[in-house]
């Protein structure tokens, strides 16, 4: 039976793979768990839920809230807010764990289920697996005054957050003026606290997408649809624009010509701006092995060490916790700042890649330049046996030659799916015609040797 937990949290389509009554026992099972490894010992436990605007949040937040309670929990509704405020108003209020709705960057119809622990923390895997474990277990309901009580938050909460990330440049007043910033929200959960935070920090603000109904977030917009964004930034003027995803824990730009700006070319321009700043921790920045050879290449050059994981922002915090590391994050826009959150935030990466713009006068696309990308190319070789791409001696013998070839100009990754009969070819090169003609050739050879 497969795992209830992916990577990050529970996920599927909403009311057939993630139903209301999933969520109600499963909501049960964490206030167990978490209860019995000692958090809420001594007191009431709370819990603080909130969601994207997805419509299936409606009833899912119902019945997580429903699910909790029902086991003793208080439970605050936060509404709508993005994932990393959550996180925030988790460890902010100091309650017991918090619960968030989302699906990310997924289409509309999925949803998903992710919980902090108190600190906003997300679980590590052995929690999960106590709480997969519990669910359908007998247990003593509380009953009368023993059951939790469930309020909705009249609004302080965003407010919390938001001045939380304004606080976070420090004590400038107004640190973004003289900016135009276009903001594309994804119709998604930053549509108001992500302009407000802007706006606060003194930005000349235009938004776009920021009008959720419930039906349309992600939808052609957002960080994984950036046309609309680009060219909008021309046609207002902008001095950048920035692009969150659904549940806002991304954050991807585009320059005023409106050429994208990727989470590899945000995380070298931020790391060197906190080492700078004397606060890049070991002058080590954790990347993915998925991050573009460019971003390593910079970083040597700017003195700056890299750490890899393996692909998924989980990964880039257990190293980033593991060495007290203060920036990491994924080419996807997921970036982390562990000295301001628990977890990837696009709002508080949006003001600090503003915030070096100002700061240094520089436009955007002077700052990327500095993080150049080469040529990438994936491709995905379906209907193989992805258990044997580390181990079979031909493709072995075929990756080591490519690396031959490539040198210090290029790499070359081979990324089994986790879920799937696929491998992913990744090739890096000096030249696109270079990196498409090795990453062909890898592909041959991996679909010869390993064909199911």
């Amino acid at each position: 039976m497969p795992r209830l937990f992916g990577t990050d949290g529970v996920r599927g389509l909403a009311n057939r793979d993630v139903t209301a009554e999933l969520a109600l026992d499963v909501s049960v099972a964490a206030a167990h768990v978490l209860g019995t490894s000692g958090v809420f010992e001594g007191h009431r436990p709370r819990a603080v839920v909130g969601r994207d605007p997805r419509a299936s949040g409606e009833f899912l937040s119902a019945a997580v809230a429903a699910g909790l309670a029902s086991a003793g929990v208080d439970v605050t509704h936060v509404g709508i807010l993005p994932t990393p405020g959550v996180a925030f108003l988790t460890a902010a209020l100091d309650v017991d764990l918090g619960v968030m709705l989302s699906a990310s960057h997924n289409p509309m119809p999925d949803n998903g289920i992710k919980f902090f622990a108190k600190g906003g923390h997300k679980l590590a895997d052995d929690l999960e697996d106590a709480i997969e474990r519990r669910m359908g277990e007998p247990w003593e309901r509380p009953i009368g005054a023993a059951v939790g009580r469930i309020s909705v938050d009249p609004g302080t909460s965003a407010d919390l957050y938001v001045e939380h990330l304004v606080a976070s440049l420090g004590d400038e007043p107004a640190p973004l003026e003289g900016l135009r910033i276009v903001v594309d929200c994804a119709n998604g959960a930053a549509s108001e606290v992500g302009p407000a935070a802007l706006r606060a920090a003194g930005a000349d603000v235009v938004v776009i997408n920021a009008s959720p109904d419930g039906r349309n977030i992600n939808e052609k917009s957002g960080s994984t649809h950036p046309g609309q964004l680009q060219a909008t930034v021309g046609a207002a003027g902008a001095h950048l624009g920035v692009a969150f995803d659904g549940d806002a824990d991304r954050c991807l730009a585009v320059d005023a010509d409106g050429n994208l700006v990727d989470g590899d070319q945000i995380m070298g321009i931020l790391a060197v701006a906190l080492r700078e700043a004397g606060g890049l921790s070991s002058d080590t920045l954790v990347t993915t092995v998925m991050s573009n050879l460019g971003l390593q290449l910079a970083m040597d050059a700017a003195g700056i060490r890299t750490v890899q994981t393996g692909v998924g922002d989980r990964y880039v915090l257990e190293a980033m916790r593991a060495g007290g590391y203060a920036l990491g994050g994924e080419q996807s826009g997921h970036l982390i700042m562990s000295r301001y959150a628990t977890t990837g935030d696009g709002t508080l990466t949006a003001l600090h890649l503003a915030a070096r713009v100002a700061a240094t006068g520089r436009t955007l696309a002077d700052l990327a330049s500095q993080v150049p990308r080469l040529p990438q190319v994936l491709v995905n070789v379906p209907g193989v046996d992805r258990g044997r791409a580390s181990v079979d001696e031909g493709v072995a013998a075929a990756v080591a030659e490519a690396e031959a070839e490539l040198g210090q100009t290029g790499r070359v990754l081979l990324r089994p799916s986790g879920t799937e009969p696929l491998v992913r070819v990744m090739v890096e090169a000096a030249d696109q015609e270079h990196a498409d003609r090795i990453a062909r050739r890898l592909a041959d050879v991996v679909l010869a040797r390993l064909a199911l």
